[in-house]
């Protein structure tokens, strides 16, 4: 049977309802609808937009753009929030089985993205022992561009605090902004070939979906 992240993602939440206070569960569940019932999809970068050269920096040291990553041909782009996401620490580990040997087997990069500083970051990857890329975007400049960075809403604000959570020590960042977790399928010329931005957290885009757009990339290369 297929790996399905809907449902590892299902049954994160089953368990808070299970383990957590109601008004928590409400806190969550409120954000997550508030942030899927005002997406615009007009707002971001949608297919056959070409990606300005953004540049990132590497958990591993040092920085790349776009252009590296295409240099070879198509790439994979997966925005998420930060290390410290129970969500993220489900979805990551989900590609690095479901995506990630596909994608090594073909030779197309994976890069997995956040507004979290390096040294803050690079936990995901070493919990997680991902052989994929974990970068940097600084400041969530790469996910302003895109259309997708939100801040969290006043009830939201106020479970933060009630947990004792400083979001931006956290982030490493000058602010609390977020990026919507979203996938991205780019040809070698930077053009969005595939994009599915997944406001609710924990909806977010399976392996196969990204496989067939990198299929039909493959056989239909970008005119």
């Amino acid at each position: 049977m297929t790996e399905s992240l809907r449902d590892l993602l299902g049954e994160l939440h089953a368990e808070r309802v299970r383990t957590w206070p109601p008004q928590d569960v409400e806190a969550n569940v409120g954000q997550r609808q508030e942030l899927t019932e005002r997406f615009d999809p007009s707002k971001i970068k949608g297919v056959g937009s070409q990606l300005d050269n953004y540049t990132f920096s590497d958990v591993e040291g040092g920085e790349f753009n776009l252009d590296d990553v295409v240099t070879r041909g198509p790439a994979v782009l997966i925005l998420f929030r930060f290390a410290g996401c129970p969500a993220c620490n489900i979805a990551l580990p989900y590609y690095q089985r479901s995506l990630w040997p596909k994608l090594a087997e073909l030779r197309i990069p994976l890069v997995t993205i956040s507004p979290q500083v390096p040294e803050k970051l690079r936990d995901i990857r070493v919990r997680h022992d991902l052989g994929f890329t974990v970068a940097s975007d600084p400041d969530n400049r790469f996910s302003r561009y895109l259309g997708i960075t939100y801040s969290p809403n006043a009830t939201t604000q106020a479970y933060v605090a009630r947990k004792g959570i400083d979001l931006r020590e956290t982030l490493g960042t000058s602010n609390e902004d977020l990026p919507q977790t979203t996938a991205i399928v780019i040809d070698r010329d930077r053009v969005v070939r595939f994009i599915d931005v997944t406001p609710d957290w924990l909806a977010r885009t399976e392996a196969q979906p990204l496989l067939d757009a990198l299929e039909d990339l493959l056989v239909q290369p970008a005119q």
